[in-house]
C-alpha cells in the first residue's frame, strides 16, 4: 500500500491510447480506470486498472495475441465473468487488465463503486483505513486480503447502485 500519486490517472490515460489503438476494435463501451488508483487521495498498490468493455468474452478472446505484444500475461481468473491480465509480469505488476462484458453486472458494479467513491471522499476514506488495517493483517495472503474487503465493498456497491435505480411510479 503506497498513498496516491498524483501521476495515476496518467499512466491510465496513457495506456488507455495505447489499448485504444490496438484493441479498439474489440472495445464496446468505454476504457475505465478502476480500482483504488482511479479515486483522489485513496492509498493503493501501485497498479494500474483498466477495465474494458467488451462485446462478449468469447469475441474478445482474438484480442489476447494483441495484448501479449503489448507485455500483458493472461491469467483464467474468474474466467466466467472477465479476461484478466498483468503487465510486465506475474512478478512485477504495472497495470491489471479486465475484459469485461460492456454493461455486465460486474461492469455496472466496478463503475458503481468507483464513482462513489469519488464523489463520497469520507467513504473513500474509511475504506483506505479498512485497506491498510486488512493489508497489515493479511501481508503474505492477496486473497485473504480481497476477500476481507468483499463485506465493505458490497455494501457500498448496494448503496451506490440502489441510489442509482429510476424512482418508481
Amino acid at each position: 500500500m503506497v498513498p496516491y500519486d498524483d501521476t495515476w490517472p496518467e499512466l491510465f490515460r496513457q495506456e488507455r491510447e495505447v489499448l485504444s489503438e490496438s484493441i479498439g476494435e474489440y472495445v464496446k463501451g468505454s476504457i475505465e480506470h478502476v480500482g483504488s488508483t482511479a479515486v483522489a487521495g485513496l492509498v493503493a498498490k501501485p497498479v494500474i486498472d483498466v477495465m474494458v468493455g467488451v462485446e462478449s468474452l468469447a469475441a474478445s478472446r482474438d484480442a489476447f495475441p494483441i495484448l501479449k505484444r503489448l507485455s500483458y500475461c493472461y491469467f483464467p481468473h474468474h474466467a466466467d465473468v472477465m479476461h484478466w491480465f498483468c503487465k510486465p509480469s506475474p512478478q512485477y505488476r504495472t497495470h491489471h487488465l479486465h475484459l469485461v462484458s460492456f454493461r455486465s453486472r460486474l461492469w455496472m458494479e466496478r463503475i458503481a463503486f468507483r464513482d462513489y467513491l469519488r464523489g463520497h471522499p469520507e467513504v473513500a476514506a474509511e475504506y483506505g483505513k479498512l485497506k491498510q488495517a486488512l493489508a497489515q493483517r493479511y501481508r503474505f495472503d492477496r486473497e485473504a486480503y480481497t476477500d476481507a474487503k468483499k463485506t465493505f465493498v458490497r455494501r457500498i456497491v448496494d448503496h451506490a447502485l440502489s441510489r442509482e435505480a429510476p424512482a418508481s411510479g
